[in-house]
């Protein structure tokens, strides 16, 4: 009986050690399988990421690329590239790329026996950037003007330049520079910078110790805040038609003054009033009657505007040094505050060649109210009789300022302001992704989305 009992036990032991052998063998086919489908499918995803580099790439360097790829062998598979251009907008800045990437692992047509196609996709959306995308731009910082203590810049900004820095301002978005950062005071101190084995007699023997190195450094005192991140080395000039090419578009779909030295203009939500001289009456439009495609330009002449904004439009200023010039007589806000409303559709773009000013009047010497993205070509934003006005209040600007070169706003003491401007702006987020009808674009593209 025992020996029978024996057997059957061995019997008992066997079969489940044929099954959890089955099991493991079962298992480690399937770890192989699955390891081999995640090696094909890795393969295939990182050739669809190069397909769609290459497709951005090739996209920078021609602005109308369309026609796509086909068939392209890469990394022993292949890819496919669609491109679809939404070009409805009669303005080439406000035109959309969509581009397909199809990959295909292994290739050729036949793989081996046993191995089963891996396709992976890749969308990715591009549409060419433009200047009112940064929240600040500067060609030209001058020496004597510094970002200090209680500056605070939301949104993307760059220095074409040297950013000069005192205390510590606050920067929420991503700042680059192109020559780094230059910092007001600080002292020069000895840091340690690593170190190494020495040896030395002592007590009849040679020991080891570790000495550390000390370099000379220049300790800055300012601390500024890059929130968002920091990068140098970044090229981006200011373009010299930014301005003409606005006049453009308001010759083709919108309107434009001339013969006029200057230029009254009033937004009244969905109208324009307009005269030419102070004491002349205004003429009421509306503004889709004015200029359909929302540009409306000012030839050789100076603009003084002010008013309620329902819509989207650009307004252009040239001239030479006497003229050229933007002046904001009053509050220039959205009829929809994209701050309570961000699918709100009011939007205003500034392109002006030499100047635009905040009057020195008494409308203006408590507080003024902009809501606008602000392009000067070749000189700035700031303030009229900035060092000799009274104290007036805050600028509480909603938008983003490009500029060839910094203007003050107001003069200050350690007690705060003494004349002219505080200054308060805020980033209107919506300009990451949009832009003023024909707003001045940097020469290059940006992803708005990608999707895999």
């Amino acid at each position: 009986m025992g020996g029978k009992a024996s057997i059957l036990i061995v019997l008992g032991f066997s079969a489940v050690l044929l099954v959890l052998a089955q099991n493991f063998n079962t298992v480690t086919v399937r770890a192989v399988d699955n390891f081999a489908n995640y090696y094909e499918e890795t393969i295939a995803y990182n050739i669809a990421v190069s397909g769609a580099n290459i497709a951005a790439n090739t996209l920078f360097q021609d602005n109308f690329w369309s026609t796509g790829y086909s068939n392209v062998q890469f990394g022993g598979g292949k890819f496919d590239v669609s491109v679809n251009v939404d070009s409805s907008a009669s303005d080439t800045s406000q035109w959309q790329f969509d581009i397909t990437i199809t990959s295909t692992y292994p290739w050729p047509e036949s793989p081996a026996p046993g191995y089963d196609r891996i396709q992976d996709t890749i969308i990715i959306k591009l549409q060419p950037s433009s200047f009112s995308r940064f929240a600040y731009y500067s060609a030209f910082e001058p020496s004597n003007i510094w970002w200090t203590d209680g500056d605070t810049v939301f949104g993307p900004m760059h220095v074409q330049g040297t950013l000069r820095v005192n205390g510590s301002p606050v920067f929420h978005g991503k700042v680059t520079t192109e020559t780094g950062v230059d910092s007001a005071g600080g002292y020069w101190d000895y840091r340690p910078t690593g170190g190494h084995w020495e040896r030395y007699w002592r007590w009849g023997r040679w020991r080891w110790r570790w000495v550390t190195d000390y370099q000379r450094v220049w300790i800055p005192a300012a601390d500024p805040q890059f929130l968002g991140g920091y990068e140098n080395g970044i090229d981006l000039d200011m373009p010299t038609n930014g301005v003409s090419n606005v006049k453009t578009m308001a010759q083709s779909g919108g309107h434009v003054f001339s013969g006029h030295d200057t230029v009254y203009i009033t937004f009244d939500q969905d109208s324009i009033k307009y005269r030419f001289s102070k004491n002349d009456s205004d003429t009421t439009v509306l503004g889709s009657d004015l200029a359909s495609n929302g540009v409306i330009f000012a030839e050789d002449a100076v603009v003084r505007t002010k008013g309620t904004i329902d819509g989207l439009y650009t307004l252009g200023v040239s001239g030479t040094s006497s003229d050229g010039k933007l002046y904001l007589d009053d509050d220039l806000v959205y009829y929809d505050n994209p701050k309570n409303n961000p699918s709100s559709n009011d939007m205003l773009g500034l392109v002006v060649e030499n100047e635009v000013l905040i009057t020195n009047n008494s409308a203006n010497n408590n507080d003024i109210n902009i809501h606008a993205t602000i392009y000067v070509e070749d000189g700035g934003f700031g303030s009229e009789d900035h060092d000799s006005r009274p104290n007036s209040g805050t600028i509480n600007l909603m938008g983003g300022i490009q500029q060839a070169t910094r203007r003050a706003v107001g003069t200050f003491n350690s007690g705060g302001v003494v004349s002219g401007f505080n200054k308060n702006y805020r980033y209107d987020d919506r300009l990451l992704i949009s832009s003023p009808p024909a707003f001045p674009g940097t020469g290059s593209f940006e992803i708005v989305s990608w999707f895999e």
